[in-house]
């Protein structure tokens, strides 16, 4: 029911049209016992994801990304019971027709924290961000060595220096103004990545840990304030460095909101340098240094260790 998609332009023609989704997805939930319950699509994400019904979620991977599907399901079934936060169960995973993968997995209670967070008190803001450290602190503990099969990078110091020979190449492609561009390379080379490899930091990451990625609900009972009711999104998970996934919690989890991140570093246990932390945000996989400078708190001067310290300094 669903065609191939192996190129860009392919997935930019098929993965957005309903007309061509929803028969394959409808097709898939009847061969998966699910036929006739509604199928509601989450207009967010880079994968077709549906709710079906009120108990499952199906996240369709094209023939492109059916690793990324794969390891998602595998991610999922590792780390299922074992956090403090409840994480989708998987019901199904496999092949469909013409390289699709389908994962079909629990759908969890709560609303995105990205919406929520907004009218959310400050009280309730700080038990949320000390809950996300601790699972976070809690993923990172995991034993790591049976997915190395599926997750990548392999080998840590080699993927650093992939991503810092295109660094400069990839933010100019985003808009990222000269002014900037011409501190990088020296700011990257004075950036100590000691230990990065080493098997105490490696860690399972989460690689996009970010309020998008969390549920939230009001606990019952009167002033049971907000709790996480999930965590969502392993597909672009790896093995690496624990410091890695402190993008994601300084770009979207804090958001240098004083205080924030000093509270949650201290529930995780542990500390980064912000020049490794912005150092890790310039060389992430999805880098965009101009969007994040649009969306976060400006420095108080236009410098790259000015920034390192605003967005992931001890008062952020």
């Amino acid at each position: 029911m669903l065609p191939e998609v192996t190129t860009d332009e392919e997935w930019d023609r098929v993965v957005p049209d309903e007309a061509v989704m929803r028969p394959g997805a409808e097709d898939l939930c009847a061969r998966l016992g699910l036929a006739g319950a509604p199928l509601v699509r989450y207009p967010a994400g880079s994968q077709p994801v549906y709710a079906v019904g009120e108990a499952h979620v199906l996240k369709l991977f094209p023939k492109a990304a059916a690793e990324d599907g794969i390891a998602e399901g595998r991610v999922l079934s590792h780390i299922q019971g074992r956090l403090p936060v409840p994480t989708p169960r998987v019901h199904g995973a496999g092949a469909y027709e013409n390289g699709w993968y389908y994962v079909l997995m629990d759908r969890l209670p709560g609303e995105d924290l990205a919406v929520a967070w907004p009218r959310l008190p400050r009280a309730d803001r700080e038990r949320l961000v000390t809950e996300a450290a601790e699972t976070l602190a809690a993923l990172h503990a995991l034993d790591h060595a049976p997915l190395a099969d599926v997750l990548g990078p392999g080998d840590w110091d080699a993927f650093l220096g992939r991503q810092s020979e295109g660094a400069d190449g990839r933010q100019r492609e985003r808009g990222l103004p000269e002014s900037w561009l011409a501190q990088m390379s020296g700011f990257l080379d004075s950036v100590s990545f000691e230990g990065a490899a080493s098997p105490g930091r490696r860690a399972l990451l989460h690689t996009e840990f970010m309020r998008q990625h969390l549920l939230a609900a009001p606990a019952p009972g009167p002033g049971g304030g907000w709790r996480l009711t999930g965590l969502l999104d392993f597909e672009p998970a790896m093995i690496g460095d624990r410091a890695y996934d402190f993008v994601g919690v300084g770009l979207f989890v804090t958001r240098a909101e004083p205080g924030l991140l000093a509270r949650f570093t201290r529930a995780y246990g542990e500390t980064f340098p912000p020049r490794l932390l912005l150092a890790y945000t310039l060389l992430h996989v999805y880098s965009n240094l101009p969007w994040y400078l649009r969306e976060l708190p400006a420095p108080p001067e236009p410098t790259l260790d000015a920034l390192a310290e605003k967005w992931f300094g001890r008062e952020a």
